[in-house]
């Protein structure tokens, strides 16, 4: 059941009652509620009420679940095994002066919920995407839109036992009256965890909403909520039992190099999101390869990226946009065109990974595993010294060979060929095989904002809210940002996707994303714009929109959020086929981005903004 400030008196307005109107509890049968000692006691109390009170008939109204739609963060009762319908009525709690929800939980007891709220633990842990969440830890924001599987909050076994009620009730009476600590206190047991829920909002919860086609995102109508959550949160319970099997072998101290593959719709990304965040409870942080260019997990599309993993992945890879620590613009979806050039970034990105390799690594592959994407996938196994190969599949799906040390020896790679000579030792590392069977496997999602390419959108929608203030207040539209202004002379220009005139170059990049990257050696220019013949394997430090180009003053106008400091390196912007998402230049809210787009060269137009450019000049063109 959803809880909000106007809770307890919808639940009251929805109780069963007898003949003569008094207030009964419901019919429940043993077999449809959790094991818990708090729902055994409940079914105990139940059957006794139901021999000594006369019988009960429903309402003609059905119970209504009762959502925050105004604050944003909603819980839901389905299944078995989870907090539901009564069970959830007596174990929570809500202070409508802070708005925010004080939660009960025994050991196992999930709560499956949609939307975003912030959770701290008050008291004992419990576990949200194979994280463990303990008191006294910071408090971790959880992000469960309409996409993605819902997340679920499991309650753990108490390590240490509440003492007392006393003990109980001076953690509670910070955040509750004493009325509602009073109704919370008969659930608590030794071995209960108490976890305190909030409403959350960020730039770019606040930013994505201020679309109109993303304004549900985190907002959802009750009809599709219900259909989804029974369906998408199978997805979790498919790998769980592996994934905690997989952590406990894993062999942490030596820094394994795990491997993950498998093909489309299989659930990798999110078997990834789960094996980082069980690591981190081990470890202080994990190391990421991004090899997949169409679903990347920490920035726009089209990337090839190392980074350090040191917070819990709590929501879909557009919720945790942030920046590597080294990262390559490929500027495709998919690698079909230039896999040489694939190869090349992948490789120089692990020459850049540091040599002491403190800790373990999570290489992630593309979804495509036929033909010469298979080949590839071997030629990756053999040029990296994996020490697990995580293999997924689905029985519906004509399944690629086991990739095991075996097989490995025979196979040929994309630029490999089979190890047979008798002095060759095979590769040894652990193959493990996850069958997946959850519901929909194998198969693309249909609901709105499943599809590939409006994952790809919202990840780079989420990189552009970082142009936002920090700080709460209305959402600024991009064409109403200041854009810094770069000769022409400074910069390169290039492009990742094929050849073009230079003629062409202006016309196709105007209004497109960039990547904001690093030559080694300065744009030499003889007094105009300058165009490279090819597109490097370069450092890319950020992602910019070209707002406009003046070809009478000899100047780019960028909006990017990346900091100044880090600017003053670029001198390359590359262009690829990943484009600006439609709804920045049509939906934004007085948008005029549009005509400055189809008109950047008009001297009028700079006229009317000439007050708010600002001028910055990067390093190239300061030497």
């Amino acid at each position: 059941m959803k809880v909000n400030k106007h809770a307890e008196v919808k639940h009251k307005s929805h109780k069963w009652k007898d003949a003569k109107g008094k207030r009964c509890r419901p019919p429940v049968s043993s077999s449809n509620v959790n094991s818990s000692p708090v729902v055994i006691s409940m079914v105990k109390e139940h059957q006794e009420s139901v021999r000594k009170k006369p019988s009960v008939k429903r309402l003609k109204n059905k119970v209504k679940s009762v959502s925050n739609c105004k604050y944003g963060w909603t819980t839901e009762d389905v299944r078995r095994g989870r907090l539901e319908g009564e069970a959830l009525h007596h174990c929570a709690q809500r202070d409508d002066r802070q708005n925010r929800t004080v939660l009960v939980m025994q050991k196992d007891q999930t709560l499956c919920f949609r939307r975003k709220c912030l959770l701290t633990c008050l008291y004992g842990h419990v576990e949200v995407m194979g994280f463990t969440i303990e008191e006294g830890q910071q408090s971790y924001s959880l992000f469960s839109p309409a996409p993605h599987c819902p997340l679920s909050i499991r309650g753990l076994e108490s390590i240490r036992a509440l003492e007392s009620r006393n003990e109980a009730s001076h953690i509670l009476q910070r955040y509750l009256s004493q009325a509602s600590q009073k109704k919370l206190l008969k659930s608590i047991t030794t071995n209960s965890s108490i976890i305190l829920l909030e409403p959350i909002e960020t730039p770019m919860t606040r930013f994505l909403s201020s679309f109109p086609d993303l304004s549900e995102l985190f907002n959802l109508p009750m009809t599709e909520l219900m259909s989804n959550i029974p369906k998408q949160n199978a997805h979790f319970g498919c790998f769980h039992e592996n994934l905690t099997c997989f952590s406990l072998t894993g062999d942490i101290d030596g820094c394994p190099v795990i491997l993950v593959c498998g093909t489309k719709n299989v659930g990798k990304s999110t078997f990834i999101r789960v094996l980082i965040n069980t690591l981190l409870n081990y470890t202080a942080s994990v190391e990421y390869l991004e090899g997949d260019l169409g679903q990347t997990e920490f920035t726009p599309a089209g990337c090839l990226s190392l980074l350090t993993v040191r917070e819990p992945l709590l929501g879909p890879p557009f919720t945790h946009q942030q920046t590597p620590d080294h990262m390559i613009y490929y500027g495709q979806s998919s690698c079909d065109s230039y896999l040489d050039r694939y190869l090349e970034c992948l490789k120089s990105l692990w020459c850049r990974r540091s040599q002491t390799r403190e800790a373990p690594i999570i290489i992630n592959t593309m979804g495509w595993v036929k033909g010469f994407r298979f080949q590839l996938l071997v030629h990756m196994i053999r040029f990296f010294p994996v020490s697990h190969v995580v293999q997924l599949s689905h029985s519906g799906f004509s399944h690629c060979p086991a990739l095991t040390p075996d097989f490995l020896r025979t196979a040929n790679g994309f630029q490999t060929h089979p190890l047979i000579e008798s002095h060759s030792h095979p590769r040894m590392y652990s193959h493990i095989s996850i069958q997946a069977e959850f519901q929909g496997v194998g198969s693309q999602g249909t609901a709105k904002h499943q599809r590939s390419n409006e994952q790809r959108d919202l990840s780079l929608l989420a990189y552009l809210s970082q142009l936002q203030y920090p700080d709460p207040g209305p959402v600024r539209p991009l064409h109403s940002l200041t854009p810094y202004q770069v000769p022409h002379t400074a910069i390169a220009l290039g492009v990742t996707h094929g050849d073009m005139v230079p003629s062409h170059m202006f016309h196709a990049s105007n209004g497109s994303l960039v990547g904001l990257c690093c030559l080694a050696e300065k744009a030499a220019s003889k007094g105009g714009p300058v165009f490279l013949s090819q597109a490097p394997i370069c450092p890319c430090v950020g992602f910019g929109v070209l707002r406009g180009i003046d070809m009478a003053r000899g100047l780019y106008f960028l909006l990017t959020p990346v900091d100044p400091s880090v600017l003053r390196e670029v001198n390359c912007l590359l262009f690829g086929a990943i484009s600006v998402p439609s709804c920045v230049l049509t939906t934004q809210v007085r948008s005029c981005f549009m005509f400055f787009i189809l008109f950047p060269c008009y001297e009028k137009c700079f006229q009317l903004l000439k007050s708010h450019f600002r001028p910055f000049y990067f390093k190239a063109m300061l030497l």
